[in-house]
């Protein structure tokens, strides 16, 4: 009886090995990353790429991470970048988890700023930054389309194949700029006042200075002002970086003792070029609703506002509360997203489940499958598009 007892606990303990190992094996082939990127496919004929620069200050690590999986594809170009307030330790700790996804890892198309800039509130070295951001990607990358800038409060409200496209059948060399020669108020108040980003030669951050004299508003140019999130072309952005024309150093100069600057910059910029005035469209493709009258920032959205935003056929809504509900309903409704993993789309092949993301496994990245939001997109685009055709609201 010892000796049967004996042979049906070895019996018991061999089956629940195999079984486990079995487990293991098959958690393993279901999510093991793919060792060899699929190829990526640009050019005209192509679906469009984009190249998106996300900044946030100190503790908005979570908060970026969030962002970049719920808009992060193959495809695409990322550049985070976590301003000099930050901690090494924060910036190593959000590079690390961006490593940890077994997409980027293998793709290598995020990188994390290490040598950060400073953000000075008002000041002109949200432009330096900018432009930083705009450098490096240009750089590192030959392929993108558009360049977009997003920051830890923003969150998308379409899938990137819906992004995709929508912008398949957009001219490539567009702007979407929200941008106003009717200056108003801001003439007095932004404008004319001289200031003084103490984060360009300061260690540490402080407020912007301000003279007590004023200067009158430019004859040389004419000074646009409008919204500080953009989605520029390729050619408009080699332009500002490159500058074979004298334009984007002139206005730089100018607009670096200039009152919130990231307001006027590129908009002066493009609308007094030439070259490049004909291609903008009034818009930042962004959803938010402001108090009355505006204050400097505009509300923060819940789930109160989620219809309408899914309804207003905007690319991104801001801004919203770290992990506030309505990003979930996003997240379920829209990214079809898990917690901690990325918006899934095509391209992952891997099986769905609570252990195993499907975007740890991958096929052909180029193919597209646009959902529900695309058609909103794309007729919000096309109104816009046929308004810039008119010109009657382009560089005025």
């Amino acid at each position: 009886m010892g000796a049967e007892r004996k042979w049906m606990v070895t019996l018991f303990s061999a089956t629940f090995l195999s079984l486990f190992l079995l487990l293991v094996f098959s958690i393993s082939a279901f999510s093991s990353p793919k060792t060899l990127p699929s190829i990526i496919l640009r050019g005209p004929h192509h679906p469009p790429a984009f190249a998106y620069y996300i900044s946030g200050g100190r503790g908005q690590k979570d908060r970026i991470l969030r962002l970049l999986l719920a808009v992060y594809h193959p495809r695409n170009r990322y550049l985070l970048h976590l301003g000099k307030e930050a901690s090494d330790d924060e910036r190593n700790k959000l590079a690390a988890a961006v490593e940890a996804v077994p997409a980027i890892r293998s793709f290598g198309n995020v990188d994390v700023v290490g040598n950060p800039d400073p953000f000075t509130y008002m000041g002109s070295t949200n432009i330096a930054a900018t432009l930083r951001a705009a450098a490096i990607l240009l750089k590192v990358d030959s392929g993108w389309d558009w360049f977009i800038t997003l920051s830890a409060f923003d969150y998308p409200l379409i899938t990137q194949d819906d992004l995709s496209h929508v912008f398949s059948s957009v001219s490539r060399d567009l702007n979407f700029i929200d941008h106003t020669s009717d200056l108003g108020w801001k003439e007095h108040q932004r404008i004319q006042p001289i200031v003084v980003d103490p984060g360009i030669y300061l260690a540490r951050r402080t407020q912007i200075f301000q003279a007590t004299e004023k200067r009158p508003t430019p004859e040389a140019f004419k000074v646009f002002t409008g919204s500080p999130w953009v989605m520029l072309s390729r050619p408009f952005l080699e332009f500002c970086v490159f500058g074979w024309d004298n334009l984007p150093r002139t206005l730089l100069m100018y607009f670096n003792n200039v009152m919130l600057s990231q307001e006027a910059y590129f908009h002066s910029v493009i609308c007094n070029s030439p070259e490049f005035k004909n291609t903008t469209v009034n818009s930042d493709l962004r959803f938010m609703i402001w108090d009355n009258p505006p204050k400097m920032d505009p509300l923060f959205l819940n789930s109160s506002d989620y219809d309408q935003m899914v309804q207003s056929g905007a690319a991104f809504a801001r801004q919203f509360k770290k992990d506030d509900p309505v990003l979930d309903m996003v997240d379920a409704h829209i990214l079809k997203r898990g917690p901690s993993r990325a918006a899934p789309g095509p391209w992952c092949t891997g099986r769905k489940g609570w252990l195993m993301d499907p975007c740890s496994q991958w096929g052909d990245i180029n193919v597209l499958k646009p959902g529900p939001q695309a058609k909103k997109l794309e007729d919000s685009i096309m109104n816009l598009v046929d308004d810039m055709k008119s010109q009657l609201n382009q560089c005025k």
